[in-house]
């Protein structure tokens, strides 16, 4: 009998090896492709490292130098650039466990890979040359540091793999996720931005009752989504007294696959480029050329409709119109990491004529966003770098194939531009554009975007001066240049919200008699609140409180209205509150249900005194820029111009920023010189890469408030060379 009790405890631990030796070795296979097609050419670039470690990438035509961007960036990062990677094939539950496979989940509700799949192949040559080009690079890098790989079979890849990462990402640039999240859940529905639909008024200023009852988060841009933001400035000749400026001042996460990543590009073919890209891309999305520069803030316009199907006893079709309609049903399976296990789980992705459908509680929705089924962005950003002209610029940006961003302009001519770009879909008069719509309807359902002249535009203000801070584009240019709300139409659903970043941009730069650069520089790194907006509804009910009975937050609330609403570090309430606006921020700009004051007043005080045993120490023992050994003083707070947004809390109560002012950069064009450019980052160009010495070298300049120059020439980018080699293929 134990010899035959031993024999089944030895088969059932058989089984329970040969399961886990299956779990722990599935994906990989799984994921085998044995049908790449890797390019039958050599590519050759020179890569130039200047003193802070950014990469000048040289080659005879733009798909060399795309080559060797891929290169240099995972010599740098080929950690995120991995993850990003995964994302686009739909693998990054089996990096990053459950919180990757809800993207890896998304990734197949939105059809990533079908809408590259339709649309690569009809990209111009020239465009698909180029990500076939950064693909090889990628594959090279992998071939030749086989160490660094996290995960089996994740290369080679192809052009077309980079391709279904744009698709996956660039819709969360203007809040998806603030979609898909509530339909998943089951939770309402947030209020759009957009203006309320003539003959059905909303309730003004209002959000959800409740707090949301879990946050899930499936944005393949990160937890941060929701708060992306940015500043842009530009400004005339004539108003600065000298040069045409362009300040590009992007507030996104400092790392992970949406943190920027400085370079400077040039080829034989006539790609000169200085700016910065994210982790998947072979060009930059923002910086200058020779001739002109752009940057971007992120826009949010009603740019999705949701609709909600009415389905049959059996749930398998819905009505549309006159006819029932079978749902497509596709099951995919969804690798989720569980420590050395990989689990394969199964889900079913549906979709509709509108576009993909979430069934939860309430019943069956779709929906259907602006650029969907849109590839059109890989060849419109490489053609903007390429752009010498504002017509040639302007009429790329008028193809609507970039679905959203506000653009800022500066030439060397002296104009400057802004166009708040959207791919705004082409709604009808009548129907209520701001509520959950009748699936049944097929007048409801819009073919494409509107025309590019229907969008607000600037062009050369008498002001002299553009910025945006991710406001209603109505405030821009000052009074008398400043756009009317009453000139589009509601449908497009142009947002109407201001920051406090606005009201303060908008303050300051009409108060300026002259934008020079000290003044301007002055304005970018203000960090001033105005007692406006959601700080004038925390601080009025601070001031309505009853805290008879409990002198200890009592005195905290006296510091707090006592406070000179500036968070520069110098008064004494400002630590106090940094803590209590980041909150009423954060819902205000997700259009999500605010905290109480009372209790928020309640956590601040709390980690005051429990960290540093008052409640007003120097906002700089307790704001923290950290990187490794580098742990330095911050200033600025959430929705300042001077932009530290968002912060992980560390163990010994410090706050860690993670989110906020990245990458910097001014450029200038003097009349009859050359562009000149400075930049800025808050660490280094190696922020994966703890031995590097460029690791957190920009630190102390980004505390500092200061910028490095930028290498753009080639005979400067020798002189101040640090490293210097060239890259190929050629085996």
């Amino acid at each position: 009998m134990t010899k035959w009790f031993g024999r089944i405890g030895f088969a059932l631990l058989l089984l329970v090896l040969v399961a886990f030796v299956a779990l722990a070795t599935w994906e990989p296979l799984w994921a085998e492709r044995d049908d790449v097609v890797e390019p039958q050419r050599t590519y050759t670039a020179e890569i130039i490292r200047d003193e802070f470690g950014v990469p000048h990438i040289y080659g005879d035509t733009d798909a060399d130098v795309a080559y060797g961007v891929a290169i240099a960036h995972s010599e740098d990062d080929f950690s995120t650039l991995q993850e990003v990677i995964a994302m686009a094939r739909g693998r990054y539950g089996a990096i990053a466990g459950q919180d990757g496979a809800a993207i890896d989940y998304v990734y197949h509700l939105l059809d990533a890979r079908g809408t590259a799949e339709r649309h690569y192949p009809n990209l111009p040559e020239d465009t698909r040359a180029l990500f076939d080009a950064y693909a090889a690079g990628l594959n090279q890098f992998a071939e030749e540091n086989p160490d660094e790989l996290k995960l089996g079979n994740l290369f080679p890849v192809e052009g077309e793999d980079v391709a279904a990462g744009f698709a996956l990402r660039q819709p969360f640039f203007f809040g998806l996720n603030g979609v898909i999240e509530p339909l998943v859940t089951g939770e309402p529905l947030r209020r759009e931005y957009g203006p309320d639909i003539p003959g059905f008024p909303r309730p003004a200023d209002t959000v959800d009752a409740a707090l949301p009852s879990q946050e899930v988060a499936m944005s393949p841009l990160g937890k941060d989504n929701g708060m992306s933001g940015s500043n842009a400035f530009a400004v005339t000749p004539e108003k600065s007294g000298g040069p045409t400026i362009l300040v590009s001042n992007s507030h996104q996460p400092w790392r992970g696959g949406v943190a920027w990543y400085e370079l400077v590009v040039e080829s034989g073919e006539g790609w000169h480029y200085a700016g910065a890209n994210f982790p998947g891309s072979p060009f930059p999305f923002l910086g200058h050329n020779r001739d002109l520069g752009w940057t971007n803030t992120v826009n949010t316009p009603d740019m999705i409709d949701v609709y909600q199907l009415e389905m049959d006893a059996d749930g398998n079709r819905y009505r549309f119109g006159e006819e029932w309609r079978e749902l497509e049903r596709k099951t995919v399976t969804l690798p989720v990491r569980l420590g050395p296990l990989v689990l394969p789980i199964q889900r079913e992705v549906l979709r509709s004529v509108h576009g993909p459908v979430i069934k939860n509680d309430n019943g069956y929705f779709a929906f259907r966003y602006g650029g969907i089924d849109n590839l059109g962005q890989l060849d419109a950003y490489y053609r903007l770098n390429k752009a010498e002209t504002l017509e040639e610029w302007e009429g790329i940006l008028a193809r609507m194939d970039i679905p959203s961003t506000n653009f800022i302009y500066a030439d060397k001519i002296g104009n400057i531009a802004y166009v708040y770009n959207a791919a705004l879909p082409d709604r009808s008069e009548g129907p209520n554009w701001r509520t959950v719509l009748d699936g049944s309807d097929p007048a409801l359902v819009w073919g494409g975007p509107v025309e590019y002249g229907e969008l607000p535009r600037y062009l050369n203000p008498a002001s002299g001066w553009l910025y945006n801070a991710n406001n209603a584009p109505y405030t821009a240019a000052g009074a008398g240049s400043d756009l009317s709300p009453g000139d589009f139409a509601p449908e497009l659903g142009v947002e109407l919200k201001q920051t406090n970043r606005s009201r303060r941009a908008w303050k300051l730069l009409s108060e300026a008699d002259r934008l020079d650069r000290a003044t301007l520089e002055e304005i970018k790194y203000d960090t001033g609140y105005a007692r406006e907006g959601y700080v004038a509804d925390l601080w009025d009910e601070l001031e309505a409180l009853d805290l008879s009975d409990e002198p200890r937050l009592a005195e905290a609330r006296k510091l707090l209205l006592e406070w000179d609403f500036t968070a520069d570090n110098i008064g004494r309430g400002d630590s106090l509150a940094l803590l209590m606006i980041r909150e009423f921020m954060s819902c205000r700009y997700q259009n999500k249900a605010c905290p109480s004051a009372r209790d928020e007043l309640v956590k601040s005080v709390d980690h005051l005194e429990s960290h540093f045993g008052r409640i007003d120490p120097p906002m700089g023992d307790l704001l923290r820029l950290r990187q490794g050994d580098v742990d330095l003083p911050l200033d600025g707070g959430s929705d300042t111009l001077r932009a530290s947004t968002l912060w992980d809390v560390d163990e010994d109560g410090r706050l860690s920023v993670r989110h906020g002012d990245s990458f910097i950069q001014w450029v200038e064009w003097n009349a009859g010189e050359r562009v000149t450019s400075r930049s800025i980052q808050p660490f280094g160009s190696a922020t994966t890469r703890p031995d590097s010495p460029h690791y957190a070298d920009q630190s102390t300049l980004f505390v500092q408030h200061r910028l490095k120059p930028v290498h753009f020439w080639r005979e400067d980018v020798l002189e101040n060379a640090k490293s210097r080699k060239t890259v190929t293929n050629r085996r």
